[in-house]
C-alpha cells in the first residue's frame, strides 16, 4: 500500500473519532488551571432546568466495571458529584472520571466530550450522572443541548524551544529528560492528562546485562542473542539497531534507577526481566523526573495538548510543530528538533485491519490512532517495507467481564484460565483445528497462531473435563503448570490460583457464560457447532480426529504431546469458550537510523525529526513483535538515546 492510502485511511478514521468520541478536554489538576479552562456555556440558560433538591445515586458500566456516584442537586443546579465506587484503570480511567465530573459541574451541562484514551470510562460516568438527573426530575435532553464553546478557539500562541517531544509515555518522558540533561530547553506535549502512557499498564522490561542482572549471576551472550534475533526475523531488520538495543539497554536500567525509577530484577526462566515500580507510583515518579530536569532547566510539560502538524522550511527541515490545547488555542512551537513518541496506531482498528489483518482486542491506549505517523508521512517520511506488525501478547476470554458481575474473580476467570492451558482442543471460527495447543504455553506463540487464524478462536471443553476441574482443579486435567496469565489478571485471587484448588460451581459458571452470549453450548458436537456458527462437517471431522488422538496418544495432525491429550469423555454437554487476542500496540511505522533520525523515501534523515518508542520499533522486527519485555525496555532505551541525539543536533545546528 502506498503512503497516500495510509494518510487517507487515517484521516477518515480521525474525522470519525472526532464525531463519535470528541476531543480531549480534561481539566488541569490545580485550581488555577481549572478556573482558567472553564468553558463558556451557550444555548439554554442554566436556570431553565429544575430539579427535586436532594442527593441521588446513579450507576452505569464503565470500561472495567460498575461506576457508582452520588449527585447532589439544588432546585436549579447540580451542586456536587461524588464518586462512590469504581474500578477503572488507575492513572487513566479513574482520572477521566474526575475530569468528566468537573466538566459537568463547571458547565452545568451533559454536552461533555470523552477524555482522550478513556472513552468507555467517560461514557460510563456520564451515563451514571444522567441516571441521577432523571431521578431528580431533570431534563436530560436540555442538559445535552447546552453546548460549550472552547475559550481558546480562534486564538494562537507562539513558543520556542530547542527540542519538542510529542507524547509523554515511557519513550517520550525518557527523551525529554535526556535532552534536558544535555542542556536543551525542552517542551513536552501530551494529548491526554496522563504522564506515562502504556508504561502505566506494563509489567516488566528487558534491559540486557544490566548491573542488576549481572549481580544476580544472569548474563546474556550478546553475540548469540543478536545473531539469533536477526535470523528469527528472517534478516528483515536493522542489525545495527538490534545491536544498539542489546548492548545499550543495560545502561538504561542504571539511568532510570538514578532518576528514581527503580525496577526490580527478575530471573524469568533465564530471561532478564525488570519489573516496573508499583502501578500506583509510576506516574508520580515520571512527573518527578520531568520536574527535576525539563522544568528545572526552563522547559515545560504541557498535557492535554495534541500535535497536529510538523512545521518545515523550504529545504524540508523540521522547524517546529503546531498543536492544539484543550481550550482550542492553536500553539505553534518553534524548535530545532522534534521527537515523535506518540505510541503508534493500535487503537485505529481500520488501520490495523488494513495493514495486518487483525480484528482482535486493542489492549493498549485508546488515544494511539497514528497521528504522529501521519504528521511524519505528510512531510515525506518513508513508510517502512515491513509496516503492519503488532504487539500481540495475551489471550483474553470474552466471558470474563460479564462473569465478574455475577461471580468472584476466581470463578469468573475459569474460561480465561482454560484458554492458557494446552490440554484442551482449540479450533478456529470455521471449526477447524489450527495448532498444537502447547502454543498456549508461550504468550507470543499463543497470540500469533490465533491471530493468523481469524478474529477469535474457540476452546472446546467437555462435561467430563469440567467434572475433573470440579473435583481436583487444574491438576485434574493434567495442567503442566499454572496458566501463564499476566500477574494483574489474577492479583485479586492469588490464594485460590493453585493447581489443586477445586473449581466450585464450574458448570454453573459455564452456563452463565453461554447465557451472557460469550460462549456456546451443545448437548452434541453437531449442536455445539451449529450454536457457535461453525461449519458442522468441518468441526465434526476435526473433533473426531482429536478424539482419536486422545485415545491413541498420537496426534497425527499437529504432533501434540500425549501428556496434553486429555479425554473428552463420551457424552455432552460440550462448551466453546470465545478466546480473543490482546494487541498491546503497533510496531513501527517510521524508518529510523541508530540516532533515531527519521528517514525519508531515499532513506536519508529528515533534518530535525526524530522518532522513539513503538513508532520506531519496526527496525527490530520483521512482521510482528516476538519479544518478552522488549517493548517497554526499548521504549525507555530509545527515548534516552534519541533524546540525547535530538539535543545534540538542536544545540549545534545553525
Amino acid at each position: 500500500m502506498k503512503k497516500k492510502k495510509y494518510v487517507i485511511l487515517l484521516t477518515v478514521f480521525m474525522l470519525l473519532l472526532a464525531v463519535f468520541t470528541g476531543c480531549n478536554k480534561k481539566e488541569q489538576n490545580d485550581k488555577k488551571n481549572e478556573n482558567d479552562n472553564k468553558a463558556e456555556v451557550t444555548g439554554e440558560a442554566q436556570g431553565d432546568v429544575t430539579y427535586k433538591a436532594g442527593t441521588y445515586t446513579g450507576e452505569a458500566e464503565g470500561k472495567d466495571g460498575l461506576i457508582q456516584i452520588e449527585v447532589t442537586f439544588s432546585d436549579t443546579e447540580i451542586t456536587d458529584i461524588k464518586i462512590v465506587n469504581q474500578t477503572e484503570t488507575e492513572g487513566l480511567g479513574d482520572e477521566a472520571l474526575n475530569t468528566i465530573k468537573d466538566k459537568v459541574l463547571n458547565g452545568q451541562t451533559l454536552d461533555v466530550d470523552a477524555v482522550s484514551g478513556a472513552t468507555e470510562s467517560s461514557d460510563g460516568i456520564l451515563a451514571a450522572i444522567e441516571n441521577a438527573v432523571k431521578q431528580a426530575g431533570g431534563d436530560v435532553d436540555a442538559l445535552k443541548a447546552r453546548e460549550t464553546v472552547k475559550e481558546g478557539e480562534g486564538k494562537t500562541e507562539e513558543l520556542t524551544a530547542d527540542v519538542v517531544v510529542v507524547g509523554a509515555g515511557a519513550s517520550g518522558v525518557s527523551a525529554a529528560v535526556s535532552a534536558a540533561d544535555k542542556g536543551a530547553k525542552v517542551i513536552l506535549i501530551e494529548k491526554t492528562a496522563v504522564i506515562g502512557g502504556a508504561s502505566n499498564l506494563s509489567w516488566a522490561g528487558k534491559f540486557y546485562n544490566s548491573s542488576a542482572a549481572l549481580d544476580n549471576g544472569v548474563k546474556v551472550e550478546v553475540e548469540k542473542e543478536i545473531s539469533d534475533w536477526i535470523v528469527n526475523n528472517h534478516w528483515r531488520v536493522d542489525a545495527a539497531a538490534i545491536r544498539q538495543y542489546v548492548t545499550k539497554s543495560g545502561e538504561t536500567y542504571d539511568w532510570l534507577a538514578k532518576k528514581g525509577y527503580q525496577t526490580t530484577f527478575l530471573n524469568f526462566a533465564g530471561e532478564q526481566l525488570h519489573v516496573l515500580p508499583a502501578y500506583n507510583t509510576r506516574q508520580e515518579i515520571l512527573r518527578s523526573m520531568l520536574e527535576a530536569s525539563v522544568v528545572k532547566a526552563g522547559g515545560q510539560v504541557l498535557t492535554e495538548t495534541t500535535g497536529k502538524k510538523l512545521l518545515t522550511n523550504e529545504a524540508g527541515a523540521v522547524t517546529g510543530i503546531s498543536a492544539e490545547k484543550a481550550d482550542g488555542t492553536i500553539l505553534n512551537i518553534n524548535a530545532k528538533s522534534i521527537v515523535l513518541a506518540t505510541g503508534g496506531y493500535a487503537a485505529n482498528a481500520e488501520m490495523v485491519k488494513e495493514l495486518f489483518g487483525f480484528e482482535g482486542v486493542n489492549g493498549g491506549l485508546g488515544q494511539n490512532i497514528g497521528e504522529g505517523l501521519q504528521m511524519a508521512w505528510d512531510i515525506g517520511a518513508k513508510v517502512p517495507d515491513n509496516i503492519g506488525g503488532q504487539m500481540l501478547h495475551q489471550t483474553l476470554a470474552k466471558a470474563t467481564a460479564n462473569l465478574k458481575k455475577e461471580y468472584t474473580s476466581f470463578h469468573a476467570s475459569y474460561p480465561l484460565m482454560l484458554s492458557y492451558l494446552p490440554n484442551f482442543m482449540n479450533v478456529g471460527p470455521s471449526g477447524a483445528r489450527f495448532r498444537d495447543e502447547a502454543s498456549t504455553l508461550t504468550a507470543v506463540a499463543a497470540a500469533n497462531t490465533s491471530a493468523f487464524n481469524g478474529a477469535y478462536h474457540l476452546v472446546i471443553v467437555s462435561k467430563a473435563q469440567l467434572d475433573l476441574l470440579a473435583a481436583k482443579g487444574m491438576s485434574g486435567v493434567n495442567a503442566p503448570k499454572l496458566p501463564g496469565l499476566p500477574p494483574e489478571f489474577y492479583a485479586d485471587f492469588t490464594d485460590q490460583f493453585t493447581l489443586e484448588n477445586p473449581w466450585a460451581e464450574v458448570e454453573k459458571v459455564f452456563d452463565s457464560m453461554v447465557a451472557n452470549g460469550d460462549g456456546y453450548k451443545g448437548n452434541t458436537i453437531e449442536e455445539l457447532a451449529e450454536n457457535a456458527g461453525m461449519d458442522v462437517d468441518t468441526f465434526t471431522e476435526a473433533y473426531n480426529n482429536y478424539v482419536e488422538a486422545t485415545k491413541t496418544g498420537v496426534d497425527t495432525e499437529f504432533g501434540k504431546a500425549s501428556d496434553y491429550l486429555l479425554s473428552m469423555g463420551e457424552e455432552g454437554p460440550y462448551y466453546a469458550i470465545v478466546a480473543e487476542i490482546n494487541n498491546l500496540g503497533s510496531v513501527g511505522g517510521l524508518l529510523v537510523n541508530t540516532k533515531f533520525k527519521v528517514l525519508n523515501e531515499e532513506r536519508t534523515p529528515i533534518k530535525g525529526l526524530y522518532a522513539v518508542g513503538l513508532e520506531s520499533e519496526g527496525v527490530l522486527f520483521n512482521d510482528t513483535y516476538v519479544g518478552n519485555g522488549v517493548g517497554i525496555g526499548y521504549s525507555f532505551t530509545s527515548g534516552r538515546i534519541g533524546g540525547e541525539n535530538a539535543a545534540d543536533y538542536a544545540l549545534t545546528a545553525k
